[in-house]
């Protein structure tokens, strides 16, 4: 056994030693020395697995060949999807369904809720569980966008809210690439995290900042946090609350923009919330995520329609990001019961198609579609649409969409042997609109045409009647949009494979091409185009040592710089 095992060893060893450059080399290379060896074929797992075990081989362009689902990180970042525990929702929605031991809305099977029960909702181990898959199946994932997920954030206590944040950030600083430990199933208790729920609120505020710190120069960075809420769950002293925890993005259940379907679908606020949660999230410099869901009771596919273009065309909303689910029937709900005695009845698929079609014909280019379908196995689906892979279905149809996420570079760059002039010729673009009472600036880089979108930042001009005289230090308790004569920039995001900032510079993708500078520089521009003196940028906590080699400065929870001619 243990000559099979060294030899297995060796087999591999002289593998990676090899020069492979493509699919093909890596498959012939793999037969050849599976037959020297009298070896099976590897798999891709089983190299990558020595890979990180031996602590070589990092920036070998093999572990790109290797990798499993390379579209999970060609965005830029690695998304990490996190669950907090069960707890009672405010809501009584005629359409979540209601299981126990799962936060309300989820069902067991999901493949994310999965993951988070595995991990007992453990925020420290789940956020290390999920870098280890990644790292596993060859990605890298050094900028993490944190995700948490699993009903009204806003509503669970305040000693648990920072103590799971906290956590999240531990787990990410503590981990490593190379002699990952794996803990066994007992190990997932929620006891066994880096720090107890047992600590103060004052303990748990402290020790954050402390992890918050190490995060700004750790290996695996939260460039990134996105917390899950309801609109009439949003005012100051929450968003004051989020951005201490180093939130950066806000997702909001918007459902419909019709008061008589809100109130049918006990959905417990109308359409008024959802505006003044919209201003405040903007004027706090926070990303902003609608869910919308379309053929609810009520509604049809023309009224969905006319709310979709609401959305875009009314400044009270104008979201950054949009997740469409549409309406499906499951168990546990109010929805399947009604469904049961014909008082409901979903969309077909060619209704539900078209309407997808019209909706995505009308997305502005500034807005990013994050997902057409819910992730919700089809077992668990009574009625409505069963089509888990639409937006890949309606792109084979040649259905056409100049989202951000349609246009995005990804890969594209290593595509092309001419990739280097290709990243050079792009152009700067600029599309202004208005919301919740400023101007929004959509500065970005595109190539060939606008086909490709390479990045983009996301500047707000306040109207002159949000303008104070109130400094800076007055308003390091209060929110951003008092600091005096200032302007904010929402969000700075340069697209392709994510590229670790310790690559070797010379091999230049999309990121770490000089597009953030430039697109920053562009944004100062306009800033003091209208005469404004100090921008401010709501920085992930991961990224603010960027913004400090530019010549920002912490301040409060920003990253704040003054701008002269």
């Amino acid at each position: 056994m243990k000559k099979n095992t060294n030899q297995k060893k060796q087999a591999i060893a002289e593998l990676l030693a090899s020069k492979i450059k493509s699919s093909k080399e890596l498959m012939k290379v793999k037969r050849k020395i599976a037959k020297k060896y009298k070896v099976g074929i590897f798999s891709n797992p089983e190299i990558l697995k020595e890979l990180n075990s031996a602590g070589t081989g990092r920036d070998l362009p093999l572990r790109r060949l290797l990798r499993k689902r390379a579209v999970r990180t060609m965005s830029g970042i690695a998304p990490v999807a996190v669950l907090t525990k069960p707890y009672p929702c405010p809501g009584k929605c005629a359409y979540c369904p209601t299981e126990k031991g799962v936060p309300q809305s989820y069902l067991s099977n999901e493949p994310a809720v999965m993951r988070a029960i595995r991990c007992n909702y453990n925020p420290y181990i789940q956020v290390q569980d999920r870098l280890r898959a990644l790292v596993a199946n060859g990605h890298e994932p050094t900028k993490i966008e944190l995700i948490v997920i699993g009903g009204t954030w806003s509503y669970l206590p305040k000693k648990y809210k920072y103590w799971y944040v906290l956590n999240l950030f531990a787990g990410a600083n503590r981990f490593r690439i190379f002699n990952i430990q794996y803990p066994t199933f007992k190990q997932y208790s929620i006891s066994n995290s880096q720090y107890p729920i047992t600590l103060s609120v004052k303990k748990l505020k402290e020790s954050l900042i402390i992890e918050q710190k190490r995060n700004e120069k750790a290996e695996y960075k939260i460039i990134g946090l996105t917390l899950e809420t309801r609109p009439d769950y949003i005012d100051k002293k929450e968003l004051l609350e989020m951005r201490e925890l180093g939130c950066t993005r806000v997702e909001i259940g918007v459902q419909c923009l019709d008061d008589e379907i809100l109130k049918l679908n006990k959905r417990g606020h109308g359409v008024k919330e959802i505006a003044e949660a919209t201003s405040l999230l903007r004027q706090f410099g926070l990303k902003i995520t609608y869910h919308i869901m379309p053929a609810l009771p009520g509604s049809t596919s023309a009224k969905d329609l006319k709310m979709f273009k609401t959305l875009f065309s009314d400044e009270r909303f104008q979201p950054d990001q949009i997740k469409f689910y549409p309406t499906v029937v499951t168990k546990g709900s109010l929805l399947y019961r009604w469904w049961k005695q014909g008082k409901y009845k979903p969309y077909s698929d060619k209704i539900l198609r078209n309407l997808i079609i019209k909706c995505k014909n009308v997305i502005p280019e500034y807005v990013r579609v994050i997902r057409l379908i819910r992730d919700i196995p089809g077992e668990s689906i009574i009625a409505g649409n069963l089509i888990t892979n639409l937006r890949q279905v309606m792109k084979d149809e040649g259905v056409k969409c100049r989202c951000i996420r349609c246009r995005e570079i990804k890969n594209y760059t290593r595509q092309a042997s001419t990739s280097e002039l290709r990243i050079k010729n792009y152009e700067l673009k600029i599309i202004k609109y208005s919301a919740s009472e400023g101007e929004e600036y959509f500065i970005q880089a595109v190539a060939e045409n606008g086909k490709y979108l390479l990045g983009f930042c996301r500047l707000r001009l306040p109207h002159i009647t949000q303008r104070t005289t109130h400094s800076t230090r007055q308003c390091d308790n209060l929110a951003i949009q008092q600091f005096n004569n200032t302007v904010l920039i929402r969000e700075l995001h340069v697209y392709g494979e994510l590229v670790s900032v310790s690559k070797d510079k010379k091999n230049k993708k999309v990121q770490h091409a000089g597009l953030g500078k430039k697109l920053l520089a562009e944004a100062e521009k306009i800033a003091l185009e209208n005469k404004y003196k100090k921008i401010a940028v709501i920085s992930g906590i991961g990224v603010r040592g960027y913004y400090r080699k530019l010549g920002y400065r912490l301040d409060g929870t920003y990253m704040v710089k003054l701008i002269k001619n």
